[in-house]
């Protein structure tokens, strides 16, 4: 995949990802702010640029309404997120369970805060890779037999610019981000790398794998395209 970074005035990091089985421009907002533009491989980056000069109205309203981690959220399949109002604590900490995300806060500190929401963003993607880790590796291997699919091995990441890969050794890369995902669209995702194994691009061979696996598979295509991975 054809990468470009660049600063632009105004707009602050903007990344330019060139994709074979991008079909039009599409432009998104990072966990970290930075914005990212997917385009198709015959567009010239500068399309990319003047894309995101267009849109700096949408991406200054966007970045003001991210999403703020709240009290008692979901997160994940099994966590959820605890603000927790210390009466003489100095500092802020962290603790992540089985089942519970707690963010203890120094005296005064709002959960809103940048430095709260630093704090459970970091707790909560501890507890997302715990979550993947426990179940994302069950699942790949229930779809290869289910599918007859091989793989050599899988591996948690925090990928925030794909939700996996699969590499041509059949080394299967997923992003602990799936979690955020319905699980239909983590079984996409999980059966997508897995076609991979057969079929490394995604021509008419990867297609037709695919669809026989799922045949739902470009409906839930376009529907994951809603979604990013990141908090």
């Amino acid at each position: 995949m054809a990468y470009k970074q660049l600063e632009v005035p105004g707009v602050g990091t903007v990344k330019l990802y060139k994709r074979r089985d991008a079909r039009a421009l599409k432009i998104t907002i990072a966990h970290d702010n930075h914005i990212r533009v997917t385009l198709p491989m015959w567009l010239p980056y500068r399309a990319g640029l003047e894309f995101v000069k267009i849109k700096q109205d949408w991406i200054a309203t966007h970045r003001r309404t991210q999403n703020v981690l709240l009290e008692g959220q979901l997160i994940g399949k099994s966590h959820r997120l605890r603000f927790v109002a210390a009466e003489y604590a100095p500092t802020q900490s962290t603790r992540v369970t089985t089942q519970e995300i707690r963010i203890m806060l120094a005296p005064n500190t709002q959960s809103s805060s940048p430095g709260a929401q630093q704090l459970a963003k970091q707790a909560s993607i501890k507890a997302l890779r715990q979550e993947a880790e426990a179940l994302l590796p069950i699942r790949l291997k229930q779809l290869a037999t289910q599918y007859g699919f091989e793989y050599k091995s899988v591996s948690i990441k925090q990928l925030k610019a794909r939700w996996g890969s699969c590499s041509h050794q059949q080394h299967i890369s997923l992003s602990l981000f799936l979690m955020l995902l319905p699980w239909p669209l983590i079984d996409y995702v999980l059966l997508h790398e897995l076609t991979h194994t057969k079929a490394l691009n995604h021509g008419k061979d990867f297609w037709d794998i695919l669809l026989r696996c799922q045949p739902k598979a470009k409906e839930l295509r376009r529907e994951l395209r809603a979604h990013q991975p990141s908090l």
